[in-house]
């Protein structure tokens, strides 16, 4: 059996080589995926673990957990704490640690590096050994400060050149006093990292005489349990937490490992999908092969083959192909992987140096998975095909499905898409985080149902389009009855390209919805003419808001400034704004009282006040990070949204109770309205500041646009893969269904039907079932569409669904393209019979 199994497998090389194309294709993508995952992990591990290189012990300050009336805070590291670490048994050294957010702008005024990766920190004293310098010399006063080898590199400074840079708004244009290297992950990714001297950091970044960390190095001869022993002795414990080198390393590998975790699972998916739709070739193909060598295997039936045996026979060709694709897709994922972060280089975002990894793992997985999936598809084929009696598959009285088993089919496919529409429809009317599993339960057992029902589905969908067959003449009729003769191979060749289309109209319906939405909120919740704020979400100077209100043409403006307090025993979060202004720059609809904000009045949202029970006139004590407490009164209760929500009070009022006032943002109205010119004037009161974004409503509705188109376009070119191979599966199908039909087309040719008609039947074939799948994928995606914003409209308001017909449509143009494209090859081939030979042929 061993043995007529690999001479079956050698005889159909060409008949499997889709099926091996397709497995390939997904194979690809997994090892790919991983070898890429693994490379970029390896390498950040490796960068991390030099980073601690002078760190055998960290300490870092305690967080002081919230409690009563007491807000939660961060003590911090002093000078004292940093000069009894120093002097601790067995410490040879103690760094004190200060960092922060610094913007670099290179020579043309843009922002060097990337957002959240533009770091400041402190360099310690004249020569710190975790910044080698390569040219220059240490820091030294307020207009001095080091840049990283790569990020002068990028922007071309040099020892000398001025620089200009940002902490938290305002700009500061120091000299570039060194260069220095650094094995930090960020700065290897693209970021950038500029250091001051200590007392100049500690400025900058507001700790004033404190540190963020504290770096010990031990003696030669103590270990870094011992040290930290020893710290651990001498410092507060209730103050600070200590953690070795070596634990900093294994947990930044560990967070990297987190992260990465994160992008490989979602590339697995759509890997999965992929496999999921190749499965439906792999099937299809083992079916009709299997279908034409029926009487063969009625033959070895007859002379002693045991069903077991022919079952086995047909899942040693599976192993064959599995194996043939595993080993294809694994190279190929190889090369992927080194595309892939090839690909990543030329973003402009670098990684740190290290080999490709292509782990045991990686290997046993490729393999694994083309053999398994290939086995699976392959065994019901098998198995159905050793049920047959040998005398029935002889005569072939077993080619029809009887009534029974088509019953039971439909009937099945029926319940599964019943329970699939009801639980999605009940999972509506949940809320966002208890609908979520529901939904995804629905979501499962609907396209199993669908797919189920198929082939009751192709023949009045099919019939649907006799009518326009019929230009078509005589190719067109026999293209509709062919599309429709073997139902169950159509259903799966359609629902091959009806999973990737569900897929991509779906996420096509909720992000065009989303931002509809999103547009709609920002235009009913603002008025302001301008949203100030930092690049990368970083807080602002209070500068930024004084130097705003003094520009020429604002006529309203109010700084966003957040604080965490206590009231009735939680924490809450509270918005202080410029009460005499924000009523100009937010519409927000009152429900009840007035939007008056000033003195002790403050306005709540909806969800606040149910929360709290509290009405118009109600009063609270919220107690504040100083430790002090203030009685304020509910002037105003509003409709909250996504973009504005909470307690807003007067900056007046909450100013005073903070240690270092910092802003999320700026809201800015003119006389003039938005315009080049005023923002230009916005600019330069800045001083044309690259880490500072100064944005009207369509440039935040844009900024959106570009999240979700960029979100689109990566999920089309991931789902893409599994339309390649729906492709090749409507090849695939085509392809045996001509090598099946050789004597039918012979007999056609015979009778007077030429080549150009036998291509179009074929084509017209090919696109009536790309279309059948079309319809039903754009259908489901659609309904899952509507479905997840029905979820997602719970916590936005202002969701509402919007079809976007002209996608939809190219959508479905796309599926006949499909079906033209992949009909090609086996159109040209079908024409190319010689009718004598095929009608000789059995």
């Amino acid at each position: 059996m061993f043995r007529t199994a690999l001479r079956n497998v050698l005889a159909h090389k060409a008949r499997l080589l889709m099926t091996v194309l397709a497995v390939m294709l997904g194979v690809a993508f997994v090892s790919g995926t991983l070898v890429f995952t693994n490379t970029i992990s390896d390498a950040y591990q490796n960068s991390a673990a030099k980073g601690f290189d002078q760190v055998d012990v960290a300490v870092v300050p305690k967080y002081q957990d919230s409690e009563g009336d007491k807000v939660g805070k961060l003590p911090d590291l002093t000078q004292a704490m940093l000069d009894k670490a120093a002097e601790v048994p067995g410490a040879a050294s103690a760094t004190g640690v200060v960092s922060g957010f610094t913007a670099v702008a290179d020579k043309h005024g843009k922002l060097a590096g990337g957002n959240w990766q533009s770091a400041g920190g402190n360099y310690w004293g004249t020569k710190d050994a975790r910044y080698p310098l390569t040219s220059g010399h240490a820091p030294h006063g307020a207009n001095e400060v080091l840049l990283d080898a790569k990020t002068a590199q990028r922007a071309g400074y040099k020892v000398g050149d001025t620089v200009r840079l940002s902490v938290d708004g305002p700009v500061l244009t120091p000299t570039v006093a060194g260069i220095f290297t650094t094995d930090d992950g960020n700065v290897t990714a693209g970021g950038s990292l500029a250091l001051f001297d200590t007392p100049t950091a500690q400025k900058l970044f507001g700790k004033h005489g404190t540190y963020d960390e504290i770096d010990v190095k031990a003696k030669p001869g103590t270990g870094q349990a011992a040290l930290k022993d020893a710290l651990d002795a001498a410092l507060p414990a209730h103050q600070v937490k200590t953690t070795t080198g070596q634990q900093l390393a294994d947990d930044q590998a560990r967070t990297i490992a987190d992260s990465m975790s994160s992008m490989k699972q979602g590339l697995l998916v759509f890997a999965g999908i992929a496999l999921f739709v190749g499965t439906f070739i792999i099937a299809n193909t083992f079916t009709m092969l299997v279908a034409q060598r029926t009487k063969e295997l009625a033959l070895m039936r007859a002379v002693g083959a045991s069903r077991r045996q022919v079952t086995r026979s047909v899942l040693i060709e599976a192993f064959v192909v599995g194996a043939v694709a595993g080993v294809a897709g694994l190279a190929a994922g190889i090369g992927i992987g080194a595309g892939l972060r090839a690909l990543v280089g030329s973003f402009g975002a670098s990684m740190p140096d290290g080999p490709l990894v292509i782990s045991p793992g990686t290997v046993v997985a490729a393999l694994a998975v083309g053999i398994l999936i290939t086995m699976l598809a392959a065994w019901l084929p098998g198995r159905r095909a050793a049920k047959i009696p040998p005398v029935a598959a002889m005569n072939s009285v077993h080619a029809t499905a009887t009534t029974k088993s088509l019953v039971l089919r439909n009937t099945i496919g029926a319940l599964f898409t019943a329970a699939g529409a009801a639980v999605i429809v009940a999972a509506t009317s949940m809320d966002a985080s208890s609908g979520e599993a529901p939904m995804g339960l629905g979501a499962v057992l609907l396209i199993i149902g669908v797919f189920v029902l198929t082939p009751l589905l192709s023949r009045p969908l099919i019939a649907a389009v006799a009518p326009l067959l019929r230009a078509f003449g005589v190719s067109g009729k026999l293209a509709r009855q062919n599309s429709v003769r073997n139902p169950r191979r159509t259903a799966a060749t359609a629902s091959a390209l009806m999973i990737g289309l569900t897929l991509i109209t779906g996420m096509t319906v909720m992000a065009g919805s989303l931002q509809s939405s999103i547009d709609k909120m920002a235009a009913s919740a603002i008025r302001a003419d301008y949203v100030v704020s930092m690049a990368n979400g970083s807080p602002l100077s209070p500068d930024v808001a004084r130097k705003i209100a003094a520009t020429d043409g604002v006529s309203a403006s109010s700084p966003l400034r957040n604080a965490e307090t206590r009231i009735d025993g939680k924490t809450e979060f509270v918005t202080g704004v410029d009460g005499a202004s924000i009523a100009k720059l937010t519409d927000l609809k009152v429900d009840r009282g007035s939007f008056t904000i000033g003195g002790d009045r403050v306005v709540v949202d909806k969800d606040r006040a149910k929360e709290y029970g509290w009405k118009t006139g109600s009063h609270f004590t919220a107690h504040f990070e100083d430790g002090k407490a203030q009685t304020l009164t509910v002037a105003g209760i509003y409709d909250g949204n996504q973009m504005i929500r909470g307690i807003m009070l007067d900056n007046k009022v909450l100013t005073p109770h903070l240690t270092k006032p910092t802003d999320m943002q700026v809201m800015v109205k003119t006389a003039n309205g938005a315009s080049t010119a005023t923002k230009d004037r916005l600019t330069s009161a800045l001083g044309a500041n690259p880490a500072i974004k100064i944005q009207d409503k369509k440039d935040i509705s844009d900024d959106i646009a570009q999240m979700f188109t960029m979100m689109l376009n990566m999920v089309y070119g991931l789902l893409g893969m599994a339309v390649i191979v729906a492709v090749l599966g409507v090849i695939n199908t085509l392809a045996m269904s001509v090598f099946e039909r050789s004597q039918e087309i012979g007999m056609l040719r015979a009778i007077g039907l030429d080549r150009r008609s036998v291509k179009r039947m074929v084509r017209l074939e090919s696109l009536v079932i790309s279309l059948f799948g079309g319809v039903l994928g754009i259908g489901l995606g659609v309904f899952f569409g509507w479905a997840a914003g029905e979820l997602l409209g719970t916590k936005m308001p202002t969701y509402e669904l919007v079809l976007p017909w002209g996608r939809l449509v190219l959508f479905l143009a796309l599926a006949g393209v499909v079906g033209i494209l992949a009909a090609l090859w086996p159109a040209r081939r079908a024409a190319k019979l010689n009718m004598l030979t095929a009608i000789k042929a059995e």
